[in-house]
């Protein structure tokens, strides 16, 4: 047990080693009465811009705790602190033979979980080593020559490979610290643990997927890359293989499909074999870019301190007459925009940040929400082929040179003013974005701009610029899984992570990776435990 306390306060040129000093002169004790002081929670106050505060909560501990406490455990900020306990990951006595799909978080931490039990772990991924992939991504974005098995979407770490590396989620569980402190011991900045925003960067992440790799391999995991799963089957009710690449048969005890949101030939198998599958909402747009430094004036009233990251911001609005959201989404101070298509004309943009954001221009997904009810067509792969007809759109008005749409902010709302300036690779085409996406969602858009506007002053200006389209926010669509975590149609194989329909970011995606390796475990040998 420690001692912790909240909301401690630091201007932009205080010193952390003054914490202790912070918290003896909030308690009315000694400094030197403050011992271990250790960082639980780090986030910024800039409601009174530019006044900027950065906020903390730490725990302690100290030599008599009792007695500091009969001396000053009545202040409303602190309190005793127990610290969660360890996953342990226990070992099992009849291993199974696992073949995990995907090498996005979901994959890999469910790869790793059942591993360090002792099962016999066969880990598939259709793209390739992140060292070769970020080659390929590379020719596409400098050439426009596209790997459809190796892009921004496909490949080892997922589509998270090539975004800001966010570790944000709205889940309250205690194996969230477990996933961190792996991602710390495999190289993450250590600041993760404690930051109200944490994100490791594209960058860093790259490196950590290798290190990933090396103690996966140590594990015993059989990794093999360029394997796209092209068929599953059955034996007496219960999956028994897995085809790989159409030709290879592999016999599994248990298969865990963690495929990632963009895998529509997967989905399309899947739709074929009678896995019971169900179209579910998610959300287009576009993105929406601004000079960082702009946006750093908006949001601190400054534009750059030393001690400031690069500012970010949440919008959101609900249309009172269509019941649609609008929201930004996956923010990236200090980024770039970039092409993330996975076929053949097709363009779907999205936002990529380096561990010190400090590209600069920032950008942000402004996206609506869209149901079944607006699908084209029915059954299941409806949401799939929706999104495909507005990629194609996307990309007859960008063309050519896989160059994105783009339309100044000031002429989509108002028809006329601004100037297209962005930092997407391969580049832009000044284009009317009314083309590219479903006029209920430029119209939802344009009646939430002005409310953005009056959010964050000076949102809607001649800096900012619109890119086309934003198509994958999330999966189109739900693997069905029971509440054991198992296809509620085919037995023996469970469906993980974003790609399935049940996650919605990197530490989500972690976490539902995790939950679907107990699940596996626990199903096999009741006796398995984990705390």
């Amino acid at each position: 047990m420690a001692l912790r306390i909240r909301d401690l306060t630091l201007n932009l040129d205080e010193q952390e080693e003054q914490l202790s000093m912070k918290i003896a002169e909030t308690l009315g004790c000694q400094p030197e009465q403050i011992l271990c002081l250790n960082i639980l929670r780090k986030g910024i106050d800039a409601r009174k811009k530019p006044k900027i505060l950065r906020v903390y909560t730490v725990e302690f501990n100290v030599e008599d705790e009792e007695v500091f406490l009969a001396l000053f455990g009545t202040h409303p900020k602190l309190e005793k602190f127990y610290k969660d306990s360890p996953l342990i990951i226990a070992k099992v006595s009849k291993p199974l033979h696992v073949v995990v799909v995907g090498m996005g978080p979901a994959g890999l931490f469910s790869a790793l979980t059942l591993a360090e039990s002792g099962c016999r772990v066969t880990l598939l991924e259709r793209g390739k080593p992140v060292e070769e992939r970020l080659q390929d991504v590379r020719r596409f974005w400098d050439l426009g020559i596209l790997d459809v098995n190796s892009n921004v979407q496909f490949g080892e770490g997922g589509a998270g490979t090539f975004s800001d590396g966010k570790l944000t989620t709205r889940l309250n569980h205690p194996a969230i610290s477990w996933v961190l402190a792996r991602l710390v011991a495999l190289g993450a900045p250590a600041d993760i643990q404690y930051q109200a925003k944490p994100h490791i960067g594209s960058d860093r992440l790259r490196q950590i997927l290798i290190r990933f790799r090396q103690s996966l391999v140590e594990f015993g995991v059989d990794i093999r890359f360029s394997s796209l799963l092209s068929g599953v089957s059955m034996v007496k009710g219960q999956v028994s293989a897995v085809m790989i690449n159409h030709h290879e048969h592999l016999s599994c005890d248990r298969l865990v499909l963690a495929p990632g949101h963009s895998a529509r030939d997967t989905y399309q198998m899947l739709a074929q074999a009678g896995v019971k599958l169900e179209p579910k909402p998610f959300a287009v747009g576009v993105r929406v870019e601004h000079p960082r430094e702009y946006i750093n004036q908006i949001q601190y009233g400054l534009p750059a301190h030393p001690v400031l990251p690069a500012a970010d911001y949440r919008l959101s609005w609900n249309d009172p007459d269509s019941g649609r959201g609008v929201y930004s989404f996956c923010m990236c101070p200090g980024g770039m925009v970039i092409n993330a298509a996975s076929e053949e004309r097709g363009i779907v943009v999205n936002g990529m940040s380096d561990y010190r954001r400090a590209a600069p221009m920032s950008n942000s997904a402004l996206v609506v929400t869209v149901s079944p009810a607006d699908f084209d067509g029915q059954g299941a792969l409806a949401g799939m082929e929706f999104q495909r007809r507005w990629e194609r759109a996307a990309w007859q008005a960008g063309e050519p040179g896989w160059r994105a749409p783009a339309q100044p902010l000031l002429e989509f709302l108002y028809g006329r003013g601004g100037h297209v300036h962005s930092s997407c690779r391969p580049g832009v085409v000044h284009a009317a974005l009314d083309d590219c996406i479903p006029p209920y969602v430029a119209k939802a858009l344009r009646r939430a701009l002005p409310y953005f506007n009056r959010k964050m002053r000076g949102f809607i200006s001649e800096e900012s610029t619109l890119i086309g389209v934003e198509t994958r926010t999330s999966a189109p669509l739900r693997i069905l899984r029971n509440e054991s975590g198992e296809s509620v149609s085919h037995p023996g194989l469970y469906p993980a992570g974003e790609g399935a329909g049940y996650a919605g970011g990197i530490m989500s995606a972690a976490l539902d990776g995790l939950h679907t390796a107990i699940h596996i475990l626990q199903a096999s040998q009741p006796q398995v435990r984990f705390r």
